[in-house]
């Protein structure tokens, strides 16, 4: 945060803030925005966070990181990008030294989050990365130890976590407003082509049961308000040939919680289908669907409505994590948030490729 002094000789008010009651300036102070850089410029960066940060409050778009020399003047055109702003993955310790930047945002591949989320807290920035987290447990922690030894803040990219509606869910997980919750299911997919890029390749992090399969994951955790035990999976690839390095199709998910709650998962690379169902002793809820990017909605057994919101979730997001650095109070997903997940999707692998062995997940 700049001091008084240093926020006025950067604004240019140093003579027109001394002539005014002190009263009057601290009641017409801005509020800062932060600076959060863009580090990879693929499909969501360009068509859902540049986007939604022209309507954040809090926050603003003010850098990219390509590997791609090419989108370089097409963004700078667009958003007014400066050119001591623009950075290769390269050149990205650099951004240390430049004081517009206050966030990296991690937009890569999943099997490049671990690098570049490392390299931006090493520079000294606040860390927002994209889920599904990283490859591994242990990737995971590596990133929340460099952000720990750099004091910086760290928020995985649980865009539905800032939603309205699932942010109900989550209250009722807690309030059980439909009595004692008896079971959850889940299911989440698209049907993916060949042009799906590393989605397709279990090396990079494709597969659905890495790519998607974070949502149910989540939204089973969030929607019981507990942390699984033991699950059971199962791997299904109908077109082997466009999925490569064990990148399975579509997984199924038996997932136990305690107190012998059971759910299940199905996530898919092979249609479509978005839903979240929790049946409780006095009634059930559900939103269908429960994770696109503007048409989360829902009903109850006993006729409520959750109608979706009239929001930007990516803006709702960003502005919450933005406040969480500004006001210096935790993220709404950190990143034992995102360890979480990937703890269960490597369990998951396993379990899947060794004939649906039960696996026991550890508690952290």
């Amino acid at each position: 945060m700049s001091s008084r002094r240093s926020f006025l000789k950067k604004s240019g008010l140093v003579l027109a803030a001394s002539t005014l009651p002190l009263p009057y300036y601290a009641c017409s102070k801005p509020e800062k925005k932060l600076g959060v850089a863009l580090l990879g410029l693929g499909s969501y960066a360009t068509n859902n966070l540049a986007p939604a940060l022209q309507q954040t409050k809090h926050i603003e778009l003010r850098g990219i990181v390509t590997g791609s020399p090419e989108k370089i003047p097409q963004w700078q055109q667009k958003y007014g990008i400066k050119d001591e702003n623009v950075y290769s993955y390269e050149t990205l310790p650099e951004i240390a030294n430049n004081p517009d930047i206050d966030v990296v945002y991690i937009v890569t591949p999943t099997f490049l989050h671990k690098k570049y989320s490392v390299m931006a807290a090493n520079a000294g920035k606040h860390v927002f990365c994209e889920k599904p987290m990283a490859m591994t447990v242990e990737e995971c922690r590596e990133i929340i130890e460099a952000c720990d030894k750099n004091g910086v803040k760290l928020a995985i990219g649980y865009r539905m976590q800032h939603e309205e509606n699932t942010q109900t869910i989550m209250k009722w997980a807690k309030t059980k407003p439909y009595g004692s919750i008896q079971s959850v299911d889940t299911e989440v997919g698209w049907r993916i082509g060949p042009g799906g890029g590393w989605r397709l390749d279990g090396s990079k992090g494709g597969g659905a049961i890495y790519d998607m399969g974070v949502y149910n994951i989540n939204g089973l955790r969030y929607a019981t308000g507990l942390e699984p035990l033991l699950l059971t999976a199962r791997h299904e690839t109908q077109r082997p040939d466009l999925f490569i390095n064990k990148a399975p199709e579509i997984t199924w998910l038996d997932v136990e919680f305690p107190g012998g709650l059971k759910t299940t998962a199905r996530v898919t690379y092979a249609d479509n289908v978005n839903f979240l169902k929790v049946n409780c002793a006095d009634g059930n809820y559900e939103l269908s669907p429960f994770q696109s990017y503007n048409g989360v909605q829902g009903s109850t057994s006993d006729g409520k409505k959750l109608p979706p919101c009239n929001c930007n979730q990516q803006a709702l997001q960003m502005d919450d994590d933005a406040l969480a650095i500004l006001n210096d109070t935790p993220v709404i997903a950190p990143g034992n948030e995102g360890l979480r997940d990937i703890q269960i999707v490597e369990a998951a692998l396993k379990s899947g490729y060794n004939n649906s062995e039960r696996i026991q997940l550890e508690q952290y």
